[in-house]
């Protein structure tokens, strides 16, 4: 187990290395951060843009930056921004925690709808439950996530003013001013996740499940079923076991995968309900042609995904025994 855990961090470092280097090229290309200076009407004079470009390090080749933005990070420091006033690293570390929290809640809660409703589905195939079930999923696949949270979001406020109270929080991650004790803040930052999270939710469960469903279905024809049914265990015990067991490994490698559509949705879930997460960083970012704070945002994005992929690789061998001893 130690081996394996160790060669699967070997191997995402390599991968975390070498994504770096490949989106530091393509971000570098991708535009001129000082462009709007430029074209500055009356014009910047060209010693005080010589003098940003030296700043930004944009006097220097693509490797050299690279390497210079590289040791910088490992020390904490993601490079100067576009904005003389603003430190990536402060600026993106709160952020970060918002995003998070919205996206973690969300892979719970939508991975454990997924298993139940997929499973529930496959076992009671072509009746009136996997009806409802794949109906609703398919539903959900088919609607865009920025109609479902702007939907939810006028929903919210449409009840709020028929109860004349707030009952859902639609804007913001956290009330202004915020509560300053630990349980009414921990509340009050619940109640901003439940529609932000419902959006995320149903559109990821709705696709987890199918897959879920397909995975339970291939295992309950497999041999090792047949041969439980045989030799007289319950129906329970097979299901558990035998069923919902092996069926676990591919419903894993689409969760592990599916990270990248789930920073995606929270950057328009959070664009939606006016969150200051990393969605709203990166717009903001991107906007200013901020390459070191586009990059610093990506960089978190793909340890997120490189770690959740390390840990899908662990989840296989608690899963499957094989994978622990390289037989698979």
């Amino acid at each position: 187990m130690l081996v394996l855990i160790g060669s699967r961090l070997l191997n995402s470092l390599l991968i975390l290395i070498a994504s770096t280097f490949v989106v530091f090229c393509l971000v570098a290309m991708a535009g001129d951060p000082l462009g709007e200076l430029r074209d500055q009407q009356p014009p910047v004079s060209e010693a005080v843009i010589h003098a940003e470009e030296v700043r930004l390090g944009l006097d220097q080749p693509i490797p050299t930056r690279y390497l210079r933005w590289v040791t910088g990070v490992l020390h904490g420091d993601f490079g100067p921004s576009v904005k003389p006033n603003q430190n990536i690293g402060q600026e993106l570390a709160p952020r970060v925690w918002v995003t998070l929290r919205l996206v973690m809640t969300s892979i719970v809660i939508a991975s454990l709808l997924a298993l139940v409703a997929g499973t529930i589905a496959a076992l009671y195939r072509n009746r009136a439950a996997d009806h409802v079930i794949s109906t609703s999923a398919f539903i959900l696949i088919a609607l865009p996530s920025f109609w479902l949270a702007v939907l939810l979001k006028q929903l919210g406020i449409a009840f709020n003013k028929a109860a004349h109270a707030r009952i859902f929080y639609t804007v913001g991650d956290v009330s202004v001013p915020a509560p300053t004790q630990l349980l009414p803040l921990l509340a009050n930052m619940a109640g901003h996740l439940i529609l932000p999270t419902i959006v995320l939710t149903m559109i990821h469960f709705a696709s987890w499940s199918r897959y879920q469903r397909a995975s339970v279905v291939d295992s309950l024809s497999s041999d090792h079923v047949r041969f439980a049914v045989l030799r007289g265990l319950s129906r329970r015990r097979i299901v558990a076991t035998h069923v919902i067991r092996p069926a676990l490994i591919p419903i894993v490698t689409v969760i592990a995968l599916d990270l990248p559509a789930l920073f995606s949705g929270a950057i328009i879930t959070e664009t939606v309900f006016q969150w200051r997460g990393m969605g709203g960083f990166l717009l903001e970012s991107i906007a200013n042609r901020d390459a070191n704070a586009v990059m610093a945002w990506l960089l978190v994005a793909a340890f997120a995904v490189v770690l959740f992929n390390l840990l899908a690789d662990i989840i296989y061998a608690l899963i499957d025994p094989r994978v622990r001893y390289g037989q698979a």
